[in-house]
């Protein structure tokens, strides 16, 4: 069995947003346009489905028809323990830049690490690591 993998619908900037996560987790982006797959519901040059595949994967499309796009309430995209201190550490710091802190990513009293904090594109995402130092 696989685990879930979040598929993000953006207003019109979804390949924009996945070369923001290529960014951050590495990887690469395959994308598909509605035009190539010969849709009609959307603009010809959205993108009808794309996915990061690397160390973080990720499915993503701009909304079309009559979808509606991400708006993230009550959940958060969570990463804990996928990578080492340092790595988690860049992760939060790039995926803070321009968006929202909630919770800075400190120790917690139970002595793992995390933070929360949404993106610029408004996703939420829940970072943590266990520090063995």
């Amino acid at each position: 069995m696989t685990a879930p993998t979040p598929y993000l619908l953006f207003p019109g900037f979804a390949a924009e947003a996945l070369e923001f996560y290529r960014g951050i987790f590495g990887g690469e982006v395959r994308s598909f346009t509605y035009e190539q797959f010969d849709r009609t519901d959307g603009p010809p040059s959205d993108i009808a489905h794309g996915q990061l595949d690397g160390p973080v994967t990720l499915f993503a499309s701009d909304a079309g028809g009559d979808e509606d796009a991400v708006h993230m309430v009550g959940m958060y995209l969570s990463i804990l323990g996928a990578a080492d201190p340092d790595t988690s550490r860049a992760w939060f710091d790039a995926l803070a830049a321009d968006g929202r802190v909630i919770e800075p990513l400190e120790k917690r009293s139970w002595g793992d690490w995390d933070g929360t904090l949404v993106d610029r594109f408004g996703v939420r995402w829940l970072i943590g690591f266990q520090d063995p130092r």
